[in-house]
């Protein structure tokens, strides 16, 4: 999911969960109330970020979901079976799954859902990431048929899915909200649909009030684990989180570096109710490399080299980030600790810059971020410091509003842009392919790598999950030695939670199925 920079909260401090005791849940009462923002969508089909995302998965659900473990489970499919040749699904659905209007879900419905993702009339961001290993999404993509040919409704609760070619993570993918299922009723309604969303998940949206208020009411129809909340309470833009909490005006808040002294503070207010999880996220700085002078690797090396990303992670986060040298973040799988990095280095910065094609005549370089007011975080201002300082260049930063820099940025893009990412599955895939795969949509910089892109395929090809891991390893240290971006740091999240809301527990992806949660007292 893309995240607005800087999406780092936290340090690496491995605790997750809550130290209270076991309790039983009272049971379909009370409200939570929690901090939000508006949503820029509810259209599964649409959604990229995570805001938009985490309204989602309270509203709608899919074949599958991540567990615990953030392996995929079982959700609206109860089993399914996979063919020897690891190209062919069929998913048994379950039979009591229905939609807030009442309608059964069947899997007619899927295969509406997906056809719709992918026809290029819906505008779909994601359709191409999460549904293109299936045969035949690629022609709807493209406009020249309305039917994904590799989708095939056996009866009403069987669903048959081809692949275009075995790949290990698509289980993984069907868990992100762009296969979620959703009313063809509803659609029907209007363009804006989504503003009174008929879905399948533990709630219902009652009300919203743009820039004011969320209220999910619990579905009492919902097929899983029934919500033990009455209402979910979304205070939208209401003021500042820690200020919010620190007047009870809300149960959970996530907490910034600012109050880092604060919160952690043993003998201070809040300690006992902080609650810190691992994160598997990356701010990264993407290099357009189809445009001088990114398109030379020895300029990008230069630019990599010339970051110091400790003594920012030191000064301005106060070592509340950990600096990468790669693009996997610790705690995925593959993640490879021995990995050589482009890690601060003057003297071979400005070597490389010298035997580059541009020589020490770069061109000025523009940074494309997001935000309001032309004000940028103080650490993008260190490390513009740094490269003006080092190799003698001038950088100016276009600001785009969030919505622009969101769900436009490969149109508004310039030479540089600084991303976030937060992983929708605990796979190397979603990072290295989705972000950097030649043609992947959420490939900005449109990075091309021949050697880097052939690992990518035979690691998601093979069904050995070691010998996958390996080939994503490689494919990984070919993209930082070509330095196709610069990664920057990873993290962990804080979150504050009153003592008496049970069962919240922020997964590393950063999300909460808030069915799981109630009140005690």
């Amino acid at each position: 999911m893309k995240k607005l920079f800087p999406v780092l909260l936290s340090a690496l401090i491995l605790l997750t969960g809550c130290a209270w005791p076991a309790a039983t849940p009272s049971g379909g009462v009370g409200n939570l109330n929690l901090y939000g923002t508006d949503p820029y969508t509810l259209d599964p089909a649409l959604a990229g970020d995570s805001a938009s995302v985490g309204y989602i998965i309270q509203l709608f659900s899919g074949l599958l979901r991540l567990g615990d473990d953030l392996e995929p489970v079982a959700d609206i499919a109860a089993n399914w079976t996979i063919s020897p040749d690891g190209r062919v699904y069929t998913f048994n659905l379950r039979q009591d799954v229905y939609f807030h209007s009442g309608r059964q879900v069947k899997a007619a419905d899927f295969k509406y859902s997906w056809e719709r993702a992918a026809a290029p009339e819906t505008g779909s961001q994601t359709a191409a990431t999460y549904l293109d290993d299936i045969l035949g999404v690629d022609e709807v993509l493209a406009g020249r048929t309305k039917d994904i040919s590799g989708v095939r409704v056996l009866d009403d609760f069987t669903l048959q899915v081809e692949l275009v070619a075995p790949k290990s993570y698509f289980l993984a993918k069907l868990s992100y909200v762009t296969s979620f299922v959703v009313d063809r009723e509803n659609v029907a309604q209007g363009p804006i649909w989504w503003r009174t969303p008929s879905g399948t998940g533990p709630f219902r949206l009652r009300s919203w009030v743009q820039g004011q208020e969320i209220v999910l009411v619990r579905f009492p129809d919902y097929y899983g684990e029934k919500a033990q909340l009455a209402t979910v309470i979304y205070h939208l833009l209401s003021g500042y989180a820690m200020s919010l909490y620190e007047k009870g005006e809300i149960d959970i808040a996530e907490i910034g570096v600012d109050y880092y002294d604060l919160v952690t503070d043993p003998a201070g207010p809040f300690a006992q109710e902080l609650v810190i999880t691992s994160q598997l996220l990356l701010d990264y700085i993407i290099f357009d490399t189809t445009q001088p002078p990114f398109d030379d690797a020895n300029v990008r090396r230069a630019f990599a080299l010339a970051v110091d990303k400790t003594k920012i992670a030191a000064l301005l986060f106060r070592n509340t980030v950990t600096p990468v040298e790669g693009v996997l973040p610790p705690g995925t799988p593959g993640f490879n600790e021995y990995l050589l990095g482009l890690a601060f280095d003057v003297e071979r910065a400005q070597a490389c810059l010298e035997a580059s094609s541009y020589g020490a005549n770069l061109p000025e370089i523009t940074l494309t971020v997001s935000g309001y007011g032309g004000q940028i975080p103080s650490a993008l201002e260190a490390i513009i410091y740094d490269w003006e300082l080092y190799l003698g260049v001038r950088v100016t930063v276009r600001q785009l509003e969030p919505e622009e820099y969101l769900y436009n940025i490969n149109a508004e893009k310039d030479n540089l842009v600084i991303f976030g990412w937060s992983a929708d599955y605990a796979h190397p895939q979603n990072f290295l392919e989705v972000l950097f795969g030649a043609g992947r949509p959420y490939n900005i910089g449109e990075y091309e790598g021949a050697a880097f892109n052939e690992l990518l395929r035979q690691a998601g090809a093979s069904q050995d999950e070691a010998e996958s891991l390996r080939l994503y390893q490689a494919a990984e240290q070919a993209l930082i030695d070509d330095a196709a971006c610069i990664p920057l740091w990873s993290g962990e999240s804080y979150t504050l939670i009153r003592p008496y809301v049970r069962g919240y527990i922020p997964n590393p992806l950063g999300l909460v199925w808030l069915n799981t949660v109630w009140l005690e007292r």
